[in-house]
């Protein structure tokens, strides 16, 4: 069923948890990702990046994720939510479609350009009932942007003071951090880094909103665990999901050289996609144990 993304967050901040956030790209995936919240019992965000509504367009896919969110899973709470959203047109278009949560990344500007443009879409989400996650901080992707990260960590991760500033002045509801964590698949060939978790610390100290991470995908769980005490609630998965897909492709196409039928070769994926989110949300929503 879907609901505001408040909700979620209420009910993660009382129990001291984290929501997976899973991005979803096609039908396969967006079936996996409810099968897997369905099998764990918890609830998720669902959500798409800008390049994936210019790949389907935006009413289709919100259309599907609401669809299947609906009728999938009836009795499993999920909200709908805008990732990495770049422009202020992309945040327009995914309000008017019944997203509750918007993401404005816009930590490639300069501090004072991030504020002014996360404020700008704050001020127009307020309107519609629509919460913002912002970000502060480079959560770098690649070879390159590894290497640098690895060389000079502070050129990429989240201040604690400007932390403070940027809540204040946009009155964001969310805030996606950089503390060490990295996009991509590179990372997961060559070793993923630790997180910077008193950096994180800090951060906790200095804002009053729920904290986010993002390029989640081969961090271990004991970090993940250690995040969640330190107030992370949502964690975004996306590598790791397209992993799945594509390995489970992969072995249809080879098991099944003859069979022309898409449907049949593209089964196994759901279950894949579904295996590996069930595992994140437990490994998030169990953060205690």
């Amino acid at each position: 069923m879907l609901v505001h993304i408040k909700k979620l967050i209420q009910q993660a901040k009382k129990e001291k948890y984290a929501i997976g956030a899973f991005d979803t790209f096609n039908l396969e995936i967006t079936l996996g990702i409810i099968q897997g919240a369905k099998q764990a019992k918890r609830p998720i965000i669902l959500q798409v990046t800008p390049t994936t509504l210019k790949y389907a367009g935006i009413e289709s896919m919100s259309y599907l994720m609401k669809t299947v969110a609906q009728n999938q899973a009836k009795n499993i709470p999920i909200a709908l939510h805008l990732d990495h959203g770049k422009t202020f047109s992309d945040i327009v278009e995914c309000i008017k479609a019944g997203f509750s949560s918007v993401m404005i990344d816009a930590s490639n500007l300069s501090f004072d350009k991030n504020i002014a443009l996360t404020k700008k879409v704050v001020q127009y989400a307020r309107q519609h009932n629509v919460w913002v996650q912002g970000e502060l901080g480079r959560v770098v992707k690649g070879k390159q942007g590894y290497d640098k990260l690895i060389i000079e960590p502070e050129e990429f991760l989240t201040d604690p003071d400007q932390a403070q500033e940027f809540v204040k002045k946009t009155k964001i509801h969310t805030l996606a951090v950089a503390i060490g964590n990295i996009h991509g698949l590179y990372k997961m060939r060559h070793g993923v880094p630790r997180l910077f978790l008193s950096r994180l610390k800090e951060i906790q100290k200095r804002v009053n909103v729920p904290l986010v991470l993002h390029g989640a995908s081969g961090i271990s769980s004991a970090q993940i665990k250690k995040a969640i005490s330190l107030g992370i609630r949502i964690i975004n998965i996306d590598t790791e999901i397209r992993m799945a897909f594509k390995q489970s492709l992969i072995q249809s196409l080879k098991v099944n050289k003859k069979e022309y039928d898409p449907r049949k070769i593209l089964f196994p994926t759901i279950k894949n996609v579904a295996k590996i989110v069930k595992k994140k949300i437990l490994i998030f929503g169990f953060s205690k144990k």
